[in-house]
């Protein structure tokens, strides 16, 4: 078991507060935008776990700081977080990479996302919530595999087929496509889009209603709707990690 007093302050980018068993995750760096790194790599699976092991938790909104979500937007040519490890540094890579999608799912709550801005690095994270709100300045994008030299096979290669069709799927993860709100509610990966100042009164609103439903219908109907999910995590993300490390060795081996 966790206790909130233990965690809330514990993680660099994550800010926390809970009202009535509302927690609200808050993704920043230096209390800005979350920039995507070893840094959240490395802390997000330990927050997931701790989140999912407090029973005082009954929802949980995730939300991002400022104008995006998660950046940087990578081009053609950003280093990989992984670009130049040695194997032993990558298994940390593939242990976290492993943890961090499989924690998020085993927190036993409804999890609500509101996507304040563009999503550019790691977009399928907010697109697992139970309930997906975005601003209408949100954007959905994979910058930081296929189309940054990386192949995409830490969990963006399970979810957005499963989410967007096998062939749409496959089409946004190859090209590196961007999605606006909008278009992302259309195709069913959003459930609404909304103003930027009133999205994340919305999510505690949805929290609200369904913080007041029994603790056992909450946590039974979260372990239901994830159950599928968990299958698929585990039966292809380790897999998908171990082809990103086998294909940095590619460029690791090259002539300079």
């Amino acid at each position: 078991m966790s206790r909130f007093d233990s965690y809330a302050t514990k993680y660099a980018c994550l800010r926390m507060r809970r009202e009535n068993g509302i927690l609200e995750m808050r993704l920043h760096t230096n209390d800005g935008p979350l920039r995507w790194g070893l840094g959240p790599h490395g802390e997000l699976p330990d927050a997931f776990a701790d989140v999912a092991r407090d029973r005082d938790n009954r929802v949980v909104i995730l939300t991002g700081t400022g104008e995006e979500f998660s950046g940087i937007r990578a081009t053609p040519g950003t280093r990989s977080l992984a670009q130049g490890l040695t194997a032993d540094a990558y298994d940390r890579v593939h242990w976290e990479g492993r943890a961090l999608l499989m924690n998020l799912l085993n927190i036993e709550v409804p999890v609500i996302s509101a996507v304040n801005g563009p999503a550019w690095r790691h977009c399928e994270i907010p697109l697992l919530s139970d309930i997906v709100l975005a601003a209408d300045t949100a954007a959905f994008q994979d910058s930081g595999h296929f189309q940054a030299g990386m192949l995409p096979g830490d969990g963006m290669h399970i979810v957005m087929p499963m989410l967007m069709g096998m062939n749409r799927g496959r089409y946004f993860l190859l090209t590196g496509q961007t999605l606006s709100a909008q278009e992302a509610k259309e195709l069913g990966l959003v459930n609404e889009v909304l103003p930027p100042g009133r999205l994340l009164a919305r999510a505690w609103e949805h929290a609200e209603r369904l913080a007041a439903q029994p603790t056992l219908l909450l946590r039974y109907t979260r372990l239901m709707f994830t159950e599928v999910l968990k299958r698929r995590m585990q039966e292809l993300l380790g897999y998908g990690l171990a082809m990103e490390g086998l294909a940095l060795m590619e460029k690791a081996e090259a002539p300079q």
